[in-house]
């Protein structure tokens, strides 16, 4: 299915038949299924989806950030203070 579950019957689906179909929804709905209104009324009545979707969403997150560009360059504030610790340690070292 390709429609990003348009083709679903949320009225009459099973919470197993949901879970089949979680992954596609997930690739369709960019990891976010709850920000779907289409779906709420299933996941309201239906709270071991609701509590399934949100755990998905939360670990979908999760590695998303783990996946994001850390900052290449610590900011200037912090080579400073790296630096000023190190004047202080060396000037301790001196007789």
């Amino acid at each position: 299915m390709n429609d990003g579950g348009a083709s679903l019957d949320l009225n009459t689906m099973t919470p197993s038949q949901f879970e089949e179909h979680l992954p596609e929804l997930f690739a369709t709905h960019n990891g976010r299924i709850s920000d779907d209104p289409a779906f709420s009324s299933f996941l309201n009545h239906h709270p071991d989806c609701a509590a399934l979707v949100r755990d998905l969403e939360y670990i979908a997150e999760a590695a998303r950030s783990l996946l994001e560009p850390a900052q290449a360059e610590p900011s200037d504030a912090v080579w400073n203070s790296i630096q000023g610790k190190l004047k202080i340690a060396a000037a301790g070292d001196e007789p």
